[in-house]
């Protein structure tokens, strides 16, 4: 077994920019305390009521412009809103909202990607130059020996692209509308030595480090394999049999469909919020670029931990995890990866899975139960740029799941 690599990450739901949230190293040698609502205190199912207070009780904790909750015990459910949905006409968030999921894209690309596998069209033991020859290389990058599941398991090593792209007002204002391909995005990683060599998979505690262009190389991998991109793929296997209407993947179109939420952040170089609604996601690619819904989103990760998306032994291979960074701890106790799905504990007993994901200007975090009796799904919008905001805020939003998941819990 290699010697574990010491390297700061960004946050682990992270579609990120180049900032990339440097939540490990505020987390470094640090308590955070967040101030529980009179909401936690109460029992059994939430209500529409608790919610809302819940929902009110984040903008405050977090500083957030917006807040969307969904949460459902059994065929129960409410949910809760705060905050304006656009700063500038001051009108309340929409049920149903559309809005961007991040990183929870990867959750949908591995799960076609284990279908491949359960097909016999391809196998997580195939190096990346099986399937793309010559596209990772250079800089110390090898793809003969980086394998599939290292990309959806993120233990290749490889340089996170987005760590790159502009991380200012100005940039972003310059680069929103911007078209990029995913042979671009991975060739600007590819001018990055790797952290580490890729993992073996017999190594209970693998390097571990997050990098989008692990699921660009996985969703260019599943083009190759099938002849059909990893959007229409996802669409025809999962989106498709599901019903999920409003999931899709936008290409080069900038907007969500009605209704949405405006998304804000707080860049470094600008003392006002910019609004990032508006935006280009193809330089998110397989690694981030989807639209979705709260009830979407719960469908497709309670079927998929019901067994309705994989074979047992692909779910099973999904759900084998690998600790991520110690830094995590104090944010997320006891979390761990696996093929694009992430378990963490829940108090009193038991585990919640599910897959966040972050831009600048909104935040989403999920989780459902392992028996799927129970899920919550948390949207809010307004970021910041700087770690003294953002370690609290997403402490808060770690806790709340907690407590909609575990009734009872503080």
């Amino acid at each position: 077994m290699s010697p574990p690599v010491v390297h700061v990450p960004g946050s682990p739901f992270l579609l990120t920019r180049r900032r990339c949230c440097a939540l490990a190293v505020a987390l470094t040698g640090s308590a955070v305390v967040v101030a529980m609502p009179a909401a936690a205190a109460e029992r059994g199912p939430v209500g529409r009521e608790q919610l809302r207070r819940e929902a009110q009780w984040l903008l405050g904790e977090g500083g957030y412009v917006n807040a969307a909750i969904v949460a459902r015990d059994g065929r129960e459910c409410a949910e809760g809103y705060a905050g304006p949905a656009d700063l500038r006409t001051g009108r309340p968030v929409p049920r149903a909202a559309r809005l961007r999921i991040g990183s929870a894209t990867k959750t949908f690309v591995a799960t076609v990607v284990l279908q491949l596998v359960a097909e016999g069209r391809l196998s997580l033991a195939d190096s990346v130059d099986r399937w793309l020859p010559g596209v990772v290389a250079g800089n110390g990058n090898d793809g003969r020996r980086v394998t599939v599941r290292n990309l959806l398991q993120h233990t290749s090593g490889l340089h996170n692209y987005s760590n790159e792209l502009p991380d200012t007002a100005e940039g972003f204002e310059r680069d929103r509308l911007r078209s990029s391909t995913p042979a671009g995005l991975v060739a600007g990683a590819m001018r990055f030595a790797p952290s580490f060599p890729p993992a073996d998979p017999v190594d209970p505690t693998p390097n571990w480090e997050y990098s989008n262009t692990n699921y660009v190389l996985a969703g260019m991998i599943v083009r190759q394999a099938t002849g059909r991109s990893w959007a229409e793929e996802v669409h025809r296997r999962v989106v498709r049999p599901l019903g999920l209407v409003d999931t899709y993947a936008p290409g080069d179109d900038p907007t969500l469909r009605a209704p949405y939420t405006h998304s804000y952040h707080r860049f470094a170089d600008r003392d006002a919020w910019v609004d990032t609604t508006i935006r280009n996601m193809t330089w998110g690619d397989a690694a981030g670029e989807m639209i979705s819904t709260h009830a979407d989103l719960d469908r497709f990760f309670t079927a998929l931990l019901r067994g309705r998306l994989l074979p047992p032994a692909q779910l099973a291979l999904m759900c084998d995890t690998v600790p991520m960074l110690a830094d995590f701890e104090q944010v997320m106790p006891g979390v761990r990866y696996g093929l694009g799905l992430m378990r963490q504990p829940l108090p009193g007993g038991g585990f919640r899975w599910g897959h966040g994901g972050d831009i600048e200007g909104s935040k989403i975090r999920m989780g459902v139960t392992e028996d799927g009796r129970r899920s919550a799904v948390i949207v809010v919008n307004g970021t910041y740029a700087d770690d003294e905001h953002e370690l609290p805020a997403e402490v808060s939003v770690q806790r709340l799941t907690d407590r909609l998941l575990a009734p009872g819990a503080s």
